[in-house]
Parts: C-alpha cells; structure tokens; sequence
C-alpha cells in the first residue's frame, strides 16, 4: 500500500518588484504626512532670549539720541536675534529628532521671510526720506506679519504672538513718535519673553 505523503507549503517567491513598491509607497506617505505636519521645534527658550536682547538694546539706542545711532543698534540687534533664534530652533529640533529642512520648517521659512525683505527695503527707503518715526510701527506690523504667516505652520501659539506684534505696530503708527521707543520694548522685549516661556512650558523648551 502506497504511503501518502503530507503536502508540503511551498515557501512563497518575494517579488523584488513588489516590495519595491511597497517601499516607494510607504516613503510617499511619509514625506506627504511630513509635509503636511507642523514644525514644532521652535525654541521658547530661544525667543525669551531675543526678547532680553532686545530690552538691552532699547536701552544701548537711547545712549546716544543720533537716528543712526538708533537705527543701527536696533538693526544689528534684529540680525543678531535672528540668528541667536535659529541657533536655539535647530538645537531643539536635534534634541527632539526632527528635521530643520523637513516639509513644515521649508514652508515657515518660506511663510516668515517675504514680510522681513520687505520690512529691510522699506527701512531703507524711510531713512532716505528721513521718516525715521515710522520705523518702529513698520518693524512691528511687518515682523508680526511674518511671525503669523509663518505660524501657520508651527504652534498655534506662535500667530497669536504675531497678531500681539501687529496690534502694537498699529497703535505705533497713529501715536506720537516719543512713544515709539516703548512699544518697542513692549513687543520686542516683552511679548517675546512672555509668549516665549509659554511655548518653552507647552511644547518642551
């Protein structure tokens, strides 16, 4: 009598093909789901800092009562800050894994920097004709721009700090000039350290 042998489970073939596929498939949804997100490694340790650059320059401006004087503390003061600020931002990001050209961050920078280039061209253009008083009102709404076109992709927390920065600027641009100086330190110092350590207490430093 014949014995009947147990069939055997061929193993299956992988098709390499399919798999690369897959593979295409899962890095799509991966880069659509990254750029789709939002950035949130901006630094509220990093922003606290800039707004205590910024209460010691208000203080180094009025050293000398010059509009150069002014006008080029408060300027090497914004490129100082930026870059301090970005230095924070990236070591965050590092800190928290993430990337600093991914999606989200590409479209911040993207969202943030049209109303600065215009804000450094209009500057020039207001010291050429000698409207120095309206410098603090065109800092303020321009960089609030930028803060909550760019927050879109961040916190929520972040457009709220730009609309603070718009609200000031406005008030700046119908209030007399002698004011202009304080509401400066209002929003670049104190909306800055304030709205900093919230983010630093809401989203890990």
């Amino acid at each position: 009598m014949a014995t009947v042998r147990p069939l055997r489970p061929q193993p299956l073939e992988r098709d390499p093909a399919l798999s690369d596929r897959a593979l295409d498939n899962l890095r799509f949804i991966r880069e659509t789901m990254e750029r789709a997100g939002t950035f949130t490694a901006i630094s509220g340790w990093g922003i606290v800092a800039v707004g205590v650059v910024a209460m010691l320059a208000a203080g180094v401006a009025r050293v000398r009562p010059t509009p150069e004087w002014r006008v080029g503390t408060w300027v090497v003061t914004a490129a100082a800050c930026i870059a301090l600020s970005m230095w924070a931002t990236a070591r965050k990001a590092r800190r928290s894994d993430l990337s600093m050209v991914s999606g989200p961050a590409q479209k911040l920078a993207l969202a943030f920097s049209p109303a600065m280039v215009v804000g450094a061209l209009l500057t020039v253009a207001l010291l050429r004709i000698g409207a120095n008083d309206l410098l603090p009102a065109v800092w303020m709404l321009l960089y609030g721009t930028a803060v909550v076109a760019g927050g879109a992709f961040s916190v929520r927390i972040i457009p709220v700090m730009g609309v603070c920065f718009m609200v000031l600027g406005a008030v700046a641009l119908f209030a007399p000039p002698s004011v202009g100086d304080w509401l400066m330190v209002a929003a670049f110092g104190a909306v800055h350290v304030v709205f900093g350590i919230q983010i630093a207490r809401r989203h890990g430093g």
